[in-house]
């Protein structure tokens, strides 16, 4: 058995301990299978338009109801997790990967070029991230696929931040001395020595930035600027529950319980994992 084995087991017994932490895991695994499964588990079309049903509310046929379409709003929900589960982790996919890479090359090189990189980095942080991706969004298409590349590119500066701060510590220590001494170059200490080292905070950043990236998508669809109608997001199905709210409740209940619940099992797995992550707990889970 690998060192790192016994060290995983302990990770996921101390995350197995906080109950929150798994209840929000559980959520997200459902979700998750949800969203893809959704074309056998939809009851309907989500685009079928039924004149005949328009704003019915929740029965047996239609258990959320129906929209000011006649949609089944169940099944708009389903199909809306997925552009949720899909924004979600490709966004966040992006930032991480952009950010990984800008703080490894800061924190290993330092001097000039960790000076430049986090200026870069403070510029991108003095902008208002919503009102950037407003004017970006105002002038390309508003499509899923802007919305994934917008949210990874503005959301990728916490990121930096962490990697470079993990560097700077992880680049002093004897095992990187050892491998420079063999001949190790820079791309091997980055990448296979100090890198799958530094990773542990950027996996807690990453779930709670799934979770910033879902509400962010949700915002930007409730305002008409993110997913398209007749395609289903739970903020465009809020759209449509604000305009009847007086006649037709379960239109802004349901999806709003939906970002509520999934956002919030998003940051308490991130919870979670921050506590089975910090080394100072890793001693305590030993003794």
């Amino acid at each position: 058995m690998s060192a790192a084995a016994p060290l995983r087991q302990l990770v996921w017994k101390r995350f197995a301990r906080n109950r929150l932490a798994l209840a929000g895991l559980l959520v997200i695994a459902a979700l998750a299978l949800v969203a893809i499964a959704a074309p056998l588990v939809s009851p309907y079309d989500p685009t079928s338009i039924n004149v005949h049903k328009v704003l019915n509310p929740p029965s047996w046929s239609h258990p959320f109801g129906t929209d000011e379409l006649g949609r089944d709003v169940l099944t708009r929900m389903i199909w809306g997790s997925r552009v949720s589960l899909k924004v979600g982790f490709v966004a966040v996919g992006i930032a991480i990967t952009i950010g990984t890479l800008i703080g490894a090359l800061a924190g290993y090189y330092g001097g000039r070029v960790d000076a430049v990189l986090m200026r870069f980095v403070d510029i991108m942080l003095a902008f208002p991230t919503l009102f950037l991706i407003l004017a970006v969004i105002a002038i390309l298409e508003p499509s899923i696929a802007t919305i994934m590349i917008i949210i990874g590119l503005t959301g990728w500066m916490s990121v930096a931040r962490l990697v470079r701060a993990e560097f700077l510590s992880l680049r002093e220590r004897d095992f990187i001395a050892a491998a420079r001494a063999a001949g190790a170059g820079d791309s091997r200490l980055i990448f296979r020595h100090i890198l799958p080292n530094a990773l542990a905070p950027v996996f807690v950043s990453a779930t709670f930035g799934i979770a910033g990236a879902i509400l962010t998508e949700s915002g930007l669809s409730f305002l008409g600027l993110g997913v398209q109608p007749p395609d289903p997001s739970w903020g465009n199905i809020l759209t449509a529950g604000k305009d009847n709210i007086t006649v037709a409740w379960w239109l802004s209940l349901f999806p709003g319980l939906a970002i509520l619940i999934t956002v919030l099992s998003y940051n308490l797995v991130g919870e979670g994992l921050r506590d089975a992550l910090d080394p100072r707990l890793w001693q305590e889970g030993r003794r």
